[in-house]
C-alpha cells in the first residue's frame, strides 16, 4: 500500500496579502483542490464529528496530476573551475564511518573519479571504468585516515586506508598501489563530499558517518608525506602552492556554508542538513562545546536519509484574500477516494488584531513531531501487528499504516526517530510532507489525535460558543517577540505546546509581567529547548539529553550547531516551566485520565469567578475523546517549587486515581534517594498510582501590572471540552477564565473579587 495523494506547503503561517504555495504528489491523473477551514479533526462519532467548512476560493479547481519522489542523501558541493587540480592529484580526509557494508556510500568525488566504500565496506577508487578496493572492510564507530593518489599520466594510483587507533589484530588498515589500465583523464566539475552527483538526475551513493578535514593537493604524494599531512593537517604552510583547497568543518557551524582555509578561498555548502557541531577525529574530550574548543569538532556527520527540501515542483499557490478571518485553513485535495489535507494557519493582518483573544498554535511542536512514528523500535513483530505492555492499553497498530509504510519506505524520519544508521535525528524541516500533521490523524498509542488535530477541539468549541479569537503561530511568535502578544488580553496555549525557543520565552515573560493572561491548557510544554537556523523558518533544531525521550544525543554533542546554546529540557537551563506558569511536566501515561479534586485553594474569593457554575468538588470527571475519561492525563504537569513555581501560586486542584500505566518523569528520578524513586511508597514494584510525582495541578497565579496565569497541566483537557453537548465541567471553567481574562480591564486583576463575573 502506498500513498496515491499528498503534499506539503512553502508557510506554516501566512496573514492577509501573503502567498502560500503548494507541492502535491499525485498517481491519478488529475485531482481536485479547494479551500476549506478546519473546525473539527476527531472523526469519533462519540464527538462532534468532523468538521470543516468549504470556501470558494483561487485555489479551487481541477489540477493535472504527478508522481512526485523522496530523494534524501547530504553532502557537501564545492565548485572548482576547470584548471584547479590538473590531471594528478591527491585526497585525504579523516572518517568515522557508521554504516559499512550497507550498500556503496562515496566519500569524495570529482568528474570520473570517486572514494568510496564499496558493497562491504572497503575503501575503493574508481577511475573512469575501473575500480580498485583494499578488499579490506573498515569497521563502524572507529576513526581512520582515507587518502588516495592519483597519476592519470603515469597509470599509477594509491589507496590509504589507516585507523588512527591501531589494535592487535585490527586488519582494517590497508595501503596498495595500482596500476590504472586506461590512463583516462580525471575529469572536472565540483568536489563532492559524502555521496555522489551524476550529470543527470538525484544524488545517490550517500555515505553515513563523519568526515572531517578534506584537503585536496595538485600532484601525487608518497606515503610518507600522506601520514605526515595526517599527523598535521591543520600546517596549510607545509602544504605549499600544490593545496587546492583545506575544508574546515568547525567554521560557519550555524550556517550551511564549508570554508576553505587555504589562500585559494575555495568554499563550498552543504546540502540537506547534515549534524554540524560535533566531534572530530581528534576529540579530547577536554570541552563539551564546539563554541570552547572548535578545533576538535572539525567533522560533519552526514545521513543517507537527511532531508532539507523535498524540492517538489509548485502546483497551485494561493494569494490569502485581504478580508479571510483569522483562522485554521487546509488546502483539501480529492481524487477519488484519496485524499490530503495541507494545513496552514491565517493569521490576523501585521501589526493589528481582531480580537482580544489569540490563540497561539504550536506550529514549532507540530514541526519537531513531524512524521513521528510512535511505536519505536521493536513494537511490531512477525506476525504485522505491534505488541505493547498494559502500559498502553489503547493502542491501534492498524490506523494509518500507509502514512507509516511511506514514512519508512522513504526514511522520511522525524526529530523523535533515528536515522538509519542509528544516530539521532537532531534537524527537521517543513519542506517536506509531515504526515502526522493532520486533521484526521490518530496517534497509535492513543487511537486517538495527537497535537494538531487534538488542537482543533478547542477550535471546535470556540465556533460554537461563539468566540471570536485570533490564530498565531510559533513561527510569528518567534519572528516577532512579545510584540506579538501586546494587543491581545488573553493568549491560549496549545495542548502539547512541547517545543519553545529562548526567543519565545522571552516573549511570554515580557507579555505577563506588562499585564498580559495567559491560559495554558495543555501539559508537558515549555519543555524542550528549540532553535532555528537563522533565516530558516523551516528548519529547527533540537539536542536530546536528560529526558525520556526516544535516544540521547552523545554528550559532547549537546550544543546546538544552529545557535550554540546547551539544548536539553528547559528545566536544565534554569528555566524550568514551573517558572512562568506554576506547574512542569511531571508524569506521563497512555491509559485512562482522571478528574481534578478541587483543593482548599479553590474556594478563595479571587477565584470565585472559575468556578461559578460548576456544582462539586469534581473537574473533569467526564468522557474524553482522547483518553476515554477525564480531563487530567495523558501528559501531566504538577505544582512544584523546588522547580520554580512562585509560592504565591493557588492550587485550585489535582487529579485522583491514575492507574499504574502513570510514571513519573525520568529526569527526576533518583534511585537511591528516599522518596526520589520511580515507585510508589506502598508497593515498590509498582510504578505510579500514588507517587508524589505523579499528579495534575491546576492553579492560578497573578503576575504584576495585572498579568495573570491560569494552567491545568493536563494534555487531555480539551479532549473532554465537547463532552454532553459541550455542557461539562471542563467547557465551563474554560469560558469562565477566558471571558474574564479577556475582559477584566488592564491594570485591574482578573482575580479581583470586585470585578463581577462577566
Amino acid at each position: 500500500m502506498t500513498l496515491r495523494l499528498l503534499g506539503y506547503s512553502d508557510r506554516l503561517t501566512v496573514a492577509p496579502g501573503d502567498t502560500i504555495r503548494f507541492m502535491v504528489s499525485c498517481d491519478s491523473p488529475e485531482y481536485e483542490s479547494r479551500l476549506v477551514r478546519l473546525i473539527h479533526g476527531d472523526v469519533n462519532p462519540a464527538g462532534p464529528g468532523f468538521k470543516q467548512v468549504e470556501i470558494v476560493s483561487s485555489m479551487d479547481g481541477r489540477r493535472r496530476g504527478k508522481h512526485e519522489d523522496i530523494h534524501s542523501g547530504s553532502y557537501v558541493e564545492i565548485p572548482l573551475d576547470a584548471g584547479a587540480v590538473g590531471e594528478a592529484f591527491t585526497f585525504t580526509v579523516f572518517a568515522y564511518p557508521t554504516l559499512p557494508g550497507c550498500g556503496g556510500q562515496v566519500i569524495a568525488m570529482r568528474g570520473d573519479w570517486s572514494l568510496a566504500l564499496d558493497e562491504s565496506g572497503a575503501l575503493a577508487l574508481t577511475v573512469g571504468s575501473e575500480t580498485h578496493t583494499t578488499g579490506a572492510p573498515v569497521k563502524r564507530y572507529a576513526w581512520y585516515l582515507f587518502a588516495v593518489s592519483v597519476d592519470p599520466a603515469a597509470g599509477r594510483a594509491a589507496i590509504w586506508q589507516q585507523p588512527l587507533r591501531r589494535f592487535p589484530n585490527d586488519e582494517t588498515a590497508a595501503t596498495i598501489e595500482v596500476a590504472l589500465a586506461n590512463r583516462p583523464p580525471t575529469g572536472a566539475g565540483p568536489l563532492i563530499l559524502a555521496g555522489h552527483k551524476p550529470a543527470v538526475g538525484p544524488t545517490n551513493r550517500h555515505f553515513d558517518g563523519k568526515l572531517d578535514r578534506p584537503r585536496l593537493l595538485r600532484g601525487t604524494l608518497s606515503g610518507e608525506a600522506v601520514l605526515r599531512l595526517a599527523a598535521r593537517p591543520d600546517d596549510l604552510a607545509a602544504l605549499g602552492p600544490d593545496l587546492v583547497g583545506a575544508w574546515d568543518f568547525s567554521a560557519d557551524i550555524p550556517t550551511d556554508r564549508v570554508t576553505d582555509t587555504s589562500a585559494n578561498g575555495r568554499h563550498g555548502w552543504t546540502v540537506n542538513m547534515p549534524t554540524r557541531g560535533v566531534t572530530g577525529h581528534n576529540f579530547s574530550g577536554r570541552e563539551t562545546s564546539y563554541r570552547l574548543a572548535p578545533q576538535e569538532y572539525g567533522a560533519i556527520h552526514f545521513h543517507r536519509d537527511d532531508l532539507e527540501d523535498a524540492k517538489w515542483g509548485v502546483d497551485f499557490a494561493f494569494r490569502v484574500p485581504d478580508d479571510l478571518p483569522s483562522g485554521i485553513y487546509a488546502a483539501w485535495l480529492r481524487t477519488g477516494e484519496d485524499e490530503d489535507h495541507i494545513p496552514f494557519t491565517v493569521r490576523p493582518p501585521r501589526g493589528t488584531s481582531r480580537s482580544k483573544i489569540a490563540v497561539l498554535m504550536s506550529t514549532l511542536t507540530y514541526h519537531v513531531y513531524a512524521n513521528f512514528t510512535d511505536l519505536g523500535p521493536g513494537a511490531w513483530k512477525a506476525d504485522g501487528n505491534a505488541h505493547w505492555s498494559s502500559g498502553a492499553p489503547h493502542v491501534d497498530p492498524t490506523l494509518f499504516r500507509e502514512v507509516y509504510e511511506y514514512i519508512d519506505a522513504n526514511a522520511l524520519y522525524g526529530m523523535y526517530d533515528c536515522h538509519v544508521d542509528g544516530s539521532g535525528v537532531v534537524y527537521t524541516s517543513y519542506l517536506r510532507p509531515m504526515l502526522n500533521m493532520r486533521p484526521k490523524f490518530r496517534y497509535r498509542i492513543w487511537a486517538a489525535p495527537p497535537r494538531f488535530p487534538a488542537d482543533l477541539y478547542l477550535v471546535d468549541w470556540l465556533d460554537h460558543q461563539g468566540i471570536e479569537v485570533d490564530y498565531i503561530t510559533d513561527h510569528d511568535l518567534q519572528a516577532e517577540g512579545a510584540d506579538l502578544l501586546r494587543p491581545y488580553s488573553v493568549v491560549v496555549s496549545s495542548s502539547h505546546h512541547e517545543y519553545w525557543s529562548s526567543q519565545m520565552l522571552d516573549a511570554l515573560e515580557t507579555y505577563l509581567g506588562e499585564g498580559g493572561r495567559f491560559m495554558y491548557l495543555g501539559g508537558n510544554s515549555l519543555f524542550g529547548v528549540t532553535s532555528w537556523e537563522p533565516g530558516k523558518p523551516h528548519k529547527v533544531e533540537v539536542r536530546r539529553w536528560a529526558a525520556p525521550w526516544p535516544f540521547e544525543v552523545p554528550p559532547a554533542e549537546r550544543y546546538h550547531s544552529t545557535t550554540g546554546e546547551p539544548g536539553g529540557i528547559w528545566r536544565n537551563r534554569g528555566r524550568a516551566p514551573n517558572t512562568i506558569v506554576g506547574v512542569g511536566t511531571s508524569a506521563a501515561g497512555f491509559d485512562t485520565a482522571v478528574p481534578y479534586k478541587r483543593q482548599p485553594d479553590s474556594y478563595d474569593p479571587r477565584v470565585r469567578f472559575i468556578f461559578e457554575g460548576v456544582e462539586g468538588d469534581l473537574i473533569g470527571d467526564q468522557p474524553s475523546l482522547q483518553c476515554k475519561w477525564g480531563a487530567a492525563g495523558y501528559e501531566i504537569d504538577r505544582y512544584e517549587p523546588e522547580f520554580g513555581s512562585p509560592q504565591t501560586t493557588l492550587l485550585l486542584g489535582s487529579s485522583i486515581g491514575f492507574s499504574d500505566a502513570y510514571s513519573p518523569m525520568v529526569e527526576e528520578v533518583m534511585w537511591y534517594m528516599p522518596g526520589r524513586g520511580g515507585k510508589r511508597p506502598s508497593d515498590p514494584q509498582v510504578p505510579g498510582t500514588t507517587h508524589q510525582f505523579v499528579r495534575s495541578d491546576m492553579v492560578y497565579l497573578e503576575y504584576p501590572n495585572s498579568g495573570a496565569v491560569f494552567s491545568v497541566g493536563s494534555i487531555a483537557w480539551r479532549g473532554c471540552i465537547s463532552a454532553y453537548d459541550y455542557r461539562n465541567t471542563v467547557s465551563t471553567v474554560t469560558e469562565n477564565v477566558l471571558r474574564r481574562f479577556a475582559e477584566a480591564p488592564r491594570g485591574q486583576s482578573t482575580a479581583d473579587p470586585a470585578n463581577a463575573a462577566p
